[in-house]
């Protein structure tokens, strides 16, 4: 088994301080369990990246289909891990609340594979059209594409809104593109394609068969394990005002920096609480709750 360096790990330590500031207690288990599983296969992963990471050429060509189960779980460096799980606790907490604990972890282990799959036919779509075989070599790692993915179903779950791409206000539909396209204005070294994948293996479930296939082969709905305010027995089961969704946080604006930096997460307007560090206007208020009287009938 390879360990990681015994440098510092600035990326690390800042994921962690973010956890802590959360609270465990007030993080779902299955999102709590993605972000251990990715925070221990950092520090002690399976393989070396180059044994890891995804491609047509490995993968496909070589028979070597462990990699559809290694590369969601590695990254290259700490902070590349602490964008990526800064993003997935926010979006965990979100969705797995809204979905349950059971249907969350079967669409995360469900997107991991598919997205990866999704990945390796874009690629090799992209070597035949252009008949450049770099695209076969093209290797990707990391747990953006599934990211992604989740990206799409939260806008779908809070529908409106904007979010905050480069400065500019985009409507949360558009987002997942805009970020696309963003992402890689910043830093062009990033996988699109792995990314693309994850927003088509989330259209796939909103808007296409995967979810009923998913129902159809689990023998029961996404929605039956449904609270709107996490599971029972939560501390969260039932907060009454903002200051108990946050768990009474005193740091949130730094929290509110430091998530939306990930994905550039910010402005979804939705029936349940709002965001961390978001304060809404009379109006809003009470446009929000009467949202959630109408939803609750």
């Amino acid at each position: 088994m390879q360990r990681r360096s015994r440098g510092i790990n600035a990326g690390l330590i800042l994921l962690l301080s973010q956890i802590f500031h959360v609270g465990i207690n007030n993080i779902p288990p299955v999102t709590l369990a993605t972000l251990a599983l990715n925070v221990w296969f950092f520090l002690n992963p399976l393989k070396p990246l180059y044994e890891s990471c995804l491609s047509v050429e490995k993968c496909y060509q070589q028979k070597d289909w462990q990699r559809l189960l290694l590369s969601p779980l590695h990254h290259a460096d700490d902070w590349h891990l602490y964008f990526n799980m800064a993003s997935m606790l926010w979006k965990g907490i979100n969705l797995e609340r809204r979905l349950g604990s059971r249907w969350f972890a079967y669409i995360i282990v469900t997107f991991s594979l598919l997205t990866g799959v999704v990945y390796l036919f874009l690629e090799f779509a992209l070597a035949e059209f252009t008949d450049e075989p770099g695209f076969r070599r093209n290797c990707a790692v990391g747990f953006s594409g599934v990211l992604f993915a989740l990206k799409v179903l939260n806008n779908h779950y809070c529908p409106g809104g904007f979010a905050n791409i480069l400065g500019f206000p985009v409507p949360n539909r558009f987002a997942c593109w805009a970020e696309l396209v963003a992402i890689h204005f910043i830093s062009p070294g990033t996988s699109f394609a792995g990314h693309l994948a994850g927003i088509l293996v989330g259209l796939m479930y909103t808007h296409g068969p995967l979810k009923k296939i998913m129902e159809k082969c689990a023998g029961y709905s996404g929605y039956q394990d449904y609270y709107p305010y996490g599971r029972p027995g939560y501390p969260e089961e039932a907060p009454m005002n903002y200051n108990a969704y946050t768990a009474g946080l005193s740091e949130e604006e730094q929290l509110e920096r430091a998530l939306r930096a990930s994905l550039w997460d910010r402005g979804n307007s939705r029936p349940s609480p709002p965001p961390y560090g978001f304060h809404l206007s009379p109006e809003e208020e009470m446009r929000r709750k009467r949202l959630h009287r109408f939803d609750s009938q």
